[in-house]
């Protein structure tokens, strides 16, 4: 009799154990599926807007024959997106000393796109962009030339070609950095790289500068150096 109540009590107990246990795998498993939830970024949609200024452009005109004047305004969406407007005048007063051509030209030029931050944290006081534009400008040229030989009668003549009505569109890929320096102020710089999509050169063929653009047939690289105000 004893030894039947032993054994039936081994029997509880085991069947017990194997409950537990079968509970504790069971629990187990389900915590090992349970997903990981990343904590939700709860920082407002809208995180400000800044103004900046290109300084490349300025000493363009101030060293070189042409150049731009160029400002910006930005806005900031929870640190990652940054749509932007881009707009300027560029400026050409060009003479070549050995053809004595002249060549001048001043319009407005726009573009509009956006940037993306691609630091892992977005809200670091540095950040990182890639980003996209689209451009276009409608402009007018002058220019004249001294003694151009005549093909048909020959001799030579001076040409001029005033008022010549030119347009362009292009597309603009950019990779920058920029920084916080001090209260709201940042500095930053992008390089670019341009294609043209749609362009007329006018009746007399390809322009040697297009505002915003640059100097046709040099590079499609470009670069701008800003100073930002940031609110």
């Amino acid at each position: 009799m004893q030894t039947k109540r032993i054994s039936s009590f081994i029997s509880r107990t085991a069947a017990s154990s194997m409950v537990l246990l079968a509970m504790a795998v069971g629990t187990h498993a389900q915590t090992a599926r349970k997903p990981v939830v990343e904590e939700a970024d709860t920082v407002a949609l809208f995180r400000g807007v800044a103004v900046s200024a290109d300084i490349v452009g300025l000493a363009q005109l101030a060293f070189s024959d042409y150049g731009q004047y160029e400002a910006a305004a930005r806005l900031n969406l929870r640190d990652k997106i940054f749509p932007v407007v881009e707009i300027g005048i560029g400026k050409a007063n060009a003479e070549n000393v050995t053809t004595y051509t002249t060549y001048k030209t001043s319009a407005p030029y726009a573009r509009v796109g956006a940037d993306f931050n691609i630091m892992k944290n977005k809200h670091d006081d540095y950040r990182v962009y890639a980003g996209v534009r689209y451009a276009l400008t409608y402009f007018k040229y002058d220019a004249y030339t001294k003694g151009l030989n005549d093909p048909v009668w020959g001799g030579s003549a001076d040409y001029s070609m005033d008022g010549v009505k030119c347009n362009c569109h292009w597309l603009e890929g950019a990779v920058g950095v920029d920084a916080k320096i001090c209260g709201p102020i940042r500095l930053g710089w992008s390089v670019r790289y341009r294609r043209r999509l749609m362009h007329d050169d006018g009746e007399y063929g390809n322009t040697w500068y297009v505002p915003g653009y640059g100097k046709q047939g040099s590079t499609r690289l470009g670069g701008t150096f800003n100073v930002i105000f940031e609110i």
